[in-house]
């Protein structure tokens, strides 16, 4: 489990990719309306992107258990970015603070990209005077994993009840993770009802059909100190909040070995983005010289993500060892890949 976590707290890039000189706190140094724009247009593909990916995972057939039968599953989900997501141009956010340092550089990559960053100049007036700041915005985090997917692994205990139901819960309790004094924690739970008898004569065949609703929050937090050429920041705190909430009807066909399952239904999500501590700006001036400014932190970013999603995916059964995989559809494509030890 510790290490499906460690995986996931990765993604955010806080051991390297926000610590870093060129991380997204650099945003910071622009006008406080330019830095929202930046900071919404950077993260709002990554945020998307979780939320499809936490969405996924949740059955790998519609059968339910017998009354207390259980599996426990262990899987990854991977969304992937539509193309026009990995980018984003500054060009067309109308910025009054913020220019590419480099004349046409306007293209930047968003987080679920994997193109590396870009120069950026800040022009600004600091107590009466005209300043200038130079950064380099943070690259894409997508291009560290196969495929530039956005990756939410799953943990999950299914648990057979009473009037053809399944109860699934995912579970991961607050851990510090990393070099930054980071946490996470994820809970998920889901309902699934088999519906295959309200069709009378197909019960009698390998195939089942159910309906699911599931929802599934997860928080992501760090601490940031950073004493760079153009930035200080003390007692930072960045903490990432996603709920996503998915339903769906799905169907499979149950054979000894091979499971063919697929499903048509709903996603919905939200994620919050919220920035806390003393950021320190250090400007230039035409003479040279350096003066610094504390910097309004633009925080309490909302991102959100809904559309409708199908699925398409096989399960090995090897005894009570199944190995599983699907590909959904959805504004996200997302594979998703596990293993389960299922006991009917």
């Amino acid at each position: 489990m510790k290490k499906i976590s460690l995986l996931l707290f990765s993604v955010f890039a806080i051991s390297n990719s926000t610590s870093a000189q060129s991380g997204f706190e650099s945003f910071a140094l622009a006008s406080n309306a330019d830095s929202k724009k930046l900071f919404q247009s950077y993260f709002s593909p990554g945020m998307e992107g979780f939320i499809n990916s936490m969405n996924n995972g949740w059955y790998h057939t519609a059968k339910v258990h017998k009354k207390f039968g259980f599996d426990i599953s262990f899987g990854l989900n991977g969304s992937i970015a539509p193309s026009e997501k990995e980018l984003f141009d500054i060009s067309t956010l109308g910025l009054t603070s913020v220019t590419a340092t480099n004349s046409g550089e306007t293209i930047l990559p968003t987080f679920a990209g994997s193109a590396p960053g870009r120069n950026l100049t800040v022009n600004t007036t600091v107590d009466g005077q005209d300043v200038t700041a130079k950064f380099e915005s943070p690259e894409g985090v997508a291009k560290n994993f196969p495929l530039n997917i956005i990756p939410a692994p799953a943990i999950q205990l299914t648990v057979g009840l009473p009037f053809k139901l399944d109860l699934m819960a995912r579970y991961v309790p607050e851990m510090s993770i990393g070099e930054n004094e980071g946490s996470i924690d994820m809970f998920g739970i889901g309902l699934k009802k088999e519906i295959t008898s309200w069709f009378g004569p197909i019960e009698k065949l390998p195939l089942h059909v159910s309906l699911l609703a599931a929802y599934t929050n997860m928080d992501v937090s760090y601490s940031t100190d950073l004493n760079s050429a153009n930035l200080e920041i003390e007692n930072g705190f960045t903490e990432f909040e996603l709920s996503a909430f998915t339903v769906q009807a799905i169907a499979s066909l149950n054979f000894p070995i091979i499971n063919i399952y697929g499903g048509f239904g709903y996603n919905s999500g939200n994620a919050n983005l919220n920035n806390s501590g003393t950021y320190t700006g250090k400007f230039t001036t035409s003479n040279g010289e350096t003066v610094r400014t504390n910097l309004n932190i633009p925080t309490d970013f909302a991102f959100d993500s809904s559309g409708f999603r199908s699925t398409i995916g096989a399960r090995l059964s090897l005894g009570f060892f199944k190995i599983f995989g699907a590909y959904t559809l959805q504004e996200f494509d997302t594979l998703t890949l596990g293993a389960a030890i299922s006991i009917r």
